[in-house]
C-alpha cells in the first residue's frame, strides 16, 4: 500500500470554504508532511489530538511541517470542531462515510453485530464495549492516566487559566499547583479536559455526529519527509489510543 499515493489521490470537502478540492493541495513545500486521518470529530481523540497540535502549533511552524487533518463528519461538524478547538479550518476535510480510513485500512473499531439492532445500535454497543476496554486494548488505562496523573507528561494547564467543564464549576488553573505540585500533568488535571470535550459534544451531539454508524472507527497518524517517503505511522489501536505515546503525543516529531 502506498499511503501518500492514496492521499495525493483523495478529494475531500475543505471546511474553510466549503470547496471539493485535494486534500493535499497547498502542501508542494512542505520541509515535512503531517496528515491525521481521525473518526468522528466528536470523538474524544480526535478533540484531544487538536488541542495537542494547537498547543504545538509554533513548534510546528519552526520544523516546517504542514498539517492536514480529515475526519468524519458534515461541515457543520467541522466549523463547530474549529471554534471549539481553534484548529485551522483550512487544514481540515470531511469524509462522510470513512471512505479514506477503509482505503488505509484503519481499524473500524469492535464490529460486533446483534441481528435485533439497527447499524446505529449496534454501533452503540460496540462504542460503549471499546470505552470498557472490549476491543479497545489501553483505554482503560489511559483512563486511570488522565485521574492519577503523569509525572512524564507536561504541565497541560497554567495557574492563571479557567478551565469550565460542565457540570463542574468553574476550575482555577492553580487548583492544580495546589492540589498535586507544577511542571507536569498532576492528578485529574488531563480528566478535567476530557470532561470538557465531552461536554462540549454532548450538549452538540447533533452537530458532532451527524451519523452515528462510524461511532467505533479509529483514524492513524502519518509523517512524510520533504521527499514524501513515510518516515513515521501509527494506526490507533482504540479509544484514546491516537499516539504511540499519550504522555508525549507529538514526540515523535522529534
Amino acid at each position: 500500500m502506498n499511503i501518500y499515493s492514496i492521499l495525493q489521490q483523495t478529494d475531500r470537502l475543505r471546511i474553510s470554504d466549503r470547496e471539493i478540492v485535494p486534500i493535499l493541495s497547498g502542501c508542494e513545500s512542505a520541509k515535512q508532511l503531517l496528515v491525521i486521518v481521525c473518526p468522528q470529530l466528536g470523538d474524544f481523540d480526535s478533540l484531544e489530538y487538536a488541542w495537542w497540535l494547537q498547543r504545538e502549533r509554533q513548534q510546528l511552524a519552526e520544523r516546517g511541517v504542514t498539517v492536514r487533518m480529515v475526519g468524519i463528519g458534515d461541515r457543520s461538524a467541522g466549523l463547530k470542531f474549529c471554534e471549539f478547538t481553534g484548529f485551522p479550518a483550512e487544514w481540515l476535510f470531511i469524509d462522510r462515510d470513512a471512505k479514506l480510513h477503509s482505503q488505509l485500512d484503519l481499524y473500524p473499531g469492535l464490529a460486533l453485530k446483534l441481528p435485533s439492532l439497527s447499524i446505529t445500535q449496534n454501533a452503540w454497543v460496540n462504542l460503549i464495549l471499546m470505552c470498557a476496554g472490549i476491543g479497545s486494548p489501553g483505554t482503560l488505562r489511559e483512563v486511570l492516566r488522565g485521574y492519577t496523573g503523569d509525572r512524564s507528561a507536561p504541565q497541560l494547564i497554567t495557574a492563571d487559566e479557567t478551565v469550565r467543564a460542565q457540570p463542574l464549576p468553574p476550575i482555577q488553573g492553580s487548583f492544580f499547583d495546589v492540589a498535586g505540585g507544577s511542571g507536569f500533568q498532576r492528578p485529574f488535571e488531563l480528566a478535567t479536559l476530557r470532561l470538557r470535550n465531552m461536554a462540549e459534544v454532548l450538549s452538540n451531539w447533533q452537530t458532532y455526529v451527524p451519523d452515528p454508524s462510524y461511532l467505533t472507527q479509529r483514524g492513524g497518524t502519518f509523517l512524510f519527509a520533504a521527499d514524501r517517503e513515510l518516515i513515521y505511522e501509527h494506526r490507533d489501536q482504540g479509544i484514546l489510543g491516537f499516539a504511540a505515546n499519550m504522555s508525549q503525543p507529538l514526540a515523535f516529531l522529534g
